[in-house]
């Protein structure tokens, strides 16, 4: 993976930049996303966090191999602390866990004015960007979910705006959950994941009714059925 033949998922991201983006790449790694959005004209500047020294050095060799360090700055620093407040039409947090991601946003608010695009990409876990995103006044505007090298990932992509629009006619429980985007389009990757993790759950459910002590994981059991009937409700409906 390079630059120019960059991943399906990162490519994805970059096509959520907004006109003329001035964005910073959180956790960039070797900088293949700033790179790809400026060699492509999807962004006009671009900032690469990153925390560790060694990623840090890749993506600052990157930068400089393509000549893109007028565009490109390369900073080290842990998540937004980054950016200047008002730097940024955008932010991209890419391949991490959800509850990572929202960790980084929630100690980088500081530094956000509002009006900047979020586009966030979690391995797991995407409900806990879906929760904050809602509690802090964003609205989910996209989301997509793909496979790559059989790993599903997710994509969300959320402004300040009205919080509960995405999540009309649907249980918010289940819209935070499978996002309610998804639930609506349900094509094959989202219906074979939460088949897949509904197997699981009953599975799980199973075991604990077989067990002798059944009785002391009752509020397990009832969570566990909560969210097996939740589900079972939102995969009927494609």
């Amino acid at each position: 993976m390079n630059e120019m033949n960059l991943s399906k998922r990162l490519k994805r991201v970059a096509d959520f930049l907004p006109h003329e983006a001035v964005f910073a790449d959180i956790g960039s790694d070797h900088a293949y996303l700033p790179c790809y959005a400026i060699l492509h004209q999807k962004a006009v500047k671009a900032i690469a966090g990153e925390i560790t020294d060694g990623p840090l050095q890749s993506a600052q060799q990157q930068v400089h191999r393509l000549e893109l360090d007028e565009q490109i700055s390369v900073r080290k620093g842990n998540g937004l602390e980054v950016i200047e407040k008002g730097e940024v039409s955008a932010v991209t947090i890419a391949g991490m866990g959800g509850a990572l991601i929202t960790s980084i946003l929630n100690e980088g608010k500081h530094k956000l004015t509002g009006r900047e695009r979020l586009i966030l990409q979690p391995n797991i876990h995407a409900h806990h960007i879906r929760l904050w995103l809602y509690q802090e006044g964003y609205e989910l505007k996209d989301e997509v979910i793909l496979e790559e090298d059989g790993k599903i990932y997710e994509i969300l992509i959320a402004e300040k705006g009205d919080k509960d629009k995405a999540y009309e006619g649907m249980s918010m429980e289940a819209g935070m959950l499978v996002g309610p985007f998804l639930a609506k389009e349900q094509n094959d990757v989202f219906r074979r994941k939460w088949m897949q993790e509904l197997q699981h759950m009953e599975k799980i459910e199973n075991q604990i009714q077989q067990a002798a002590r059944a009785e002391e994981n009752k509020e397990r059991l009832e969570e566990l059925n909560a969210k097996i009937k939740m589900l079972k409700e939102v995969l009927t409906v494609g």
